[in-house]
């Protein structure tokens, strides 16, 4: 029987709190990982690594969590991610909510695309 979303969700928060020491109050859906819950680099692996195990899924590298758009000068300049660049990111990350990132595609702003939320429709999407 698959997982119901709520379960998901349920699970992924487990995870969170687990890896990144956080209460579970502060894990809802629109919980920033790096803004609202403290993650840092090094924990996004660990989160991956935890949600592999805690689901019995395959995160390939990259999938979850791109990590080389941002290093492609066709996909980013003068700190904006360009059209191009946008529209990568939306086909890489299709569980992500990218409304407000579309006004301001600002690369400081691209951590903010990594929700709670994000992390649950991933994993819901690879669950079903």
């Amino acid at each position: 029987m698959p997982l119901s979303r709520e379960d998901v969700f349920a699970k992924v928060k487990e995870v969170l709190v687990d890896a990144l020491g956080v209460d579970e109050d502060e894990v809802n859906e629109k919980a920033t990982l790096t803004g609202d819950l403290g993650a840092e680099s090094i924990d996004f692996l660990d989160i991956v690594f935890r949600l592999e195990k805690t689901f019995g899924i395959k995160i390939p590298r990259g999938e979850l969590f791109p990590d080389d758009i941002l290093n492609n000068p066709e996909y980013v300049e003068n700190g904006k991610m360009t059209a191009a660049g946008l529209m990568q990111l939306k086909q890489t990350m299709p569980h992500a909510d990218f409304t407000d990132f579309e006004r301001d595609p600002d690369v400081g702003k691209m951590p903010n695309l990594f929700t709670v939320k994000t992390i649950v429709n991933y994993v819901a999407a690879k669950v079903a």
